[in-house]
């Protein structure tokens, strides 16, 4: 029963992932730790254990939802790469920093972050976008199907910076950096909305394989649930790419927010009094 339950986590949180490029682990990591712990269906798991196994699931949301843009040329691998380069320092520290939570200190953080993320987009479509950025480092020509021209861009030496930040929170949470990377992509460097999705989720893969390699060293990858997480995480990504070429992303970014708010304000209240 945990087998199936686990795999319909992964499915769910591989089309969200990857519909609106945040990875999905902002689904996987609470809800396993509720029917793990809290419905009891395997009250082993720890957060060290959820976060390995998310970080594991990502690497195969990440390359399943790259094969489905790759087809639209949607990825930008140049910025891609650059990306990775910050992030590589930063997942090995966040998964360093890990350790030391015990389970109301992880639930107590997390919530936070979550709430802080849900605040980020919600606001979003308000912030007016910043031109510095653009006009300051290395532009990007782009034209979408329907004609329209994108001019985006970055310092590199900023983006690095940037992306080291986003990868201590990944390799901390196991949450996938595109959670923090799209808003920036999108609101900083000015990027298209689909370009930016599909790019972080390029990220996303090759995070996940340093993040990964981290766990495992750590011990903290539960390799018996990883089956059914990878195969419902790598369906679920292939779905989310899907719709997302098919339509508005709005409403189901509406729908994440209010779910990533609920979610961060039950993890605040167990890491507070349970």
């Amino acid at each position: 029963m945990e087998y199936f339950l686990l795999a319909i986590i992964a499915l769910s949180s591989g089309i969200v992932g990857s519909l609106v490029g945040l990875g999905g682990g902002v689904i996987l990591i609470p809800a396993t730790l509720f029917i793990g712990i809290n419905l009891g269906f395997f009250p082993e798991i720890t957060p060290q254990k959820v976060v390995g196994l998310s970080v594991v699931m990502m690497i195969f949301t990440g390359l399943s939802s790259t094969l489905s843009y790759m087809k639209n040329k949607q990825v930008d691998f140049k910025s891609g790469f650059i990306f990775f380069i910050g992030s590589i320092p930063g997942t090995m520290f966040g998964a360093w920093l890990n350790k030391g939570l015990d389970l109301p200190s992880f639930n107590l953080f997390f919530g936070l972050f979550l709430v802080f993320l849900s605040i980020l987009l919600f606001v979003r479509d308000k912030l007016k976008p910043i031109q510095w950025f653009v006009q300051h480092g290395k532009q990007t020509n782009f034209t979408d199907k329907e004609g329209k021209k994108f001019v985006y861009g970055y310092p590199i030496w900023f983006a690095i910076l940037f992306t080291f930040v986003v990868g201590t929170v990944s390799g901390l949470f196991g949450i996938g950096g595109g959670s923090l990377l799209v808003p920036a992509m999108v609101l900083l460097f000015l990027f298209p909305p689909h370009v930016a999705v599909a790019t972080s989720m390029f990220m996303v893969f090759l995070s996940s394989i340093v993040n990964s390699a981290s766990h495992i060293y750590l011990g903290n990858v539960p390799w018996i649930y990883t089956i059914p997480v990878i195969i419902g995480a790598y369906i679920g990504a292939k779905v989310g790419a899907g719709l997302n070429k098919r339509m508005q992303s709005k409403t189901i970014v509406f729908v994440l927010q209010i779910v990533m708010l609920l979610i961060g304000i039950r993890s605040i209240i167990d890491g507070l009094f349970n």
